[in-house]
C-alpha cells in the first residue's frame, strides 16, 4: 500500500516539476522573443514611445486612412511589448528624448515635416525627389546617387530608418513610403517580419533600408519585402 502511495506520489511530483518545467521554458521563450523585438524597433518595454504622424499630402490637419491604420499596428505593437504611445503631428518640434520615435510619413507636400528634419539632420545621402506628375522622378527615393521610382498603384518603396539624435536617450525609427501604401505596408511587414530582416542587417544600432511592395492593384499593402540595406550610403559612411 505505501509502495502505491509513494509511487502515486513521485507521479504528481514529476509531473508537477514538468509541467514547472514547460511553463518556465514558455516563459523564457516568450521573453526573449519580446525583448528581440524591442531591440529590433529601438523600445524598453513599459515605456511611453511618441508617433509622429504626418499629413494627407496637400492637406493640412488630416491624415490618409492608411496612415491612421498604421498608427494602429505600431499601437498594436507598442502595447505587445507593454508600452504607451503618445500621437503628435508632423508639427511637432523638439527632442523625442527618452521616448522611442515613430515618424510615419514622407516630407513631400509638407505632409510631414518633421521627416523632412530627420533625413536632413541624419541621413546626408538620402534624398525624396518631390511629386510631380510631368517628371519619372516624380517621389522617387534616391539613396547614394540610386533612384528607386514609384510605379504608383503597382510598385512603390518605403524608407524606413533608425537612428538616435545626440540630444536623445531613445532612438527614432523613421517610416518614409511614396504614398501611404508604403508607410503601411514597410509597418505592417516589419511587425511580422523583424527577425527575418534583423539578422540580415549589420547592425541593429542604426540602419536604413528599402521596403519593396508589388503588385499593389491586387494586394494592396500585403505584398511587401526587404528589397536590400542601404546604411552606408544613406548615413554617408
Amino acid at each position: 500500500m505505501l509502495s502505491v502511495v509513494a509511487n502515486i506520489g513521485i507521479g504528481l511530483v514529476t509531473s508537477l516539476l514538468g509541467g514547472v518545467f514547460v511553463w518556465l521554458w514558455d516563459r523564457t521563450k516568450r521573453t526573449r522573443e519580446v525583448n528581440r523585438r524591442a531591440a529590433f524597433f529601438g523600445v524598453r518595454p513599459g515605456q511611453t514611445c511618441l508617433i509622429v504622424l504626418g499629413n494627407k499630402y496637400n492637406a493640412p490637419g488630416t491624415a490618409h486612412y492608411r496612415d491612421v491604420r498604421a498608427v494602429v499596428e505600431l499601437s498594436l505593437l507598442a502595447g505587445e511589448l507593454g508600452c504607451k504611445v503618445a500621437v503628435e503631428s508632423g508639427e511637432f518640434r523638439g527632442s523625442n528624448g527618452d521616448r522611442t520615435e515613430f515618424c510615419v510619413g514622407g516630407p513631400s507636400g509638407g505632409a510631414n515635416i518633421r521627416t523632412g528634419g530627420h533625413l536632413a539632420a541624419h541621413l546626408p545621402g538620402v534624398t525624396i525627389h518631390a511629386y510631380d506628375a510631368t517628371l519619372p522622378d516624380s517621389m522617387a527615393i534616391e539613396v547614394g546617387g540610386e533612384k528607386f521610382r514609384c510605379d504608383r498603384g503597382n510598385q512603390e518603396y518605403a524608407l524606413v530608418a533608425k537612428f538616435q539624435p545626440a540630444e536623445s536617450t531613445s532612438p527614432v525609427f523613421l517610416v518614409s513610403g511614396q504614398t501611404s501604401v508604403g508607410n503601411l505596408a514597410a509597418i505592417h511587414f516589419l511587425r511580422r517580419e523583424y527577425a527575418n530582416v534583423a539578422g540580415r542587417l549589420s547592425s541593429l544600432e542604426r540602419f536604413c533600408l528599402l521596403i519593396k511592395v508589388s503588385d499593389i492593384g491586387t494586394y494592396e499593402f500585403h505584398r511587401a519585402e526587404l528589397e536590400r540595406e542601404v546604411s552606408a550610403a544613406a548615413f554617408g559612411q
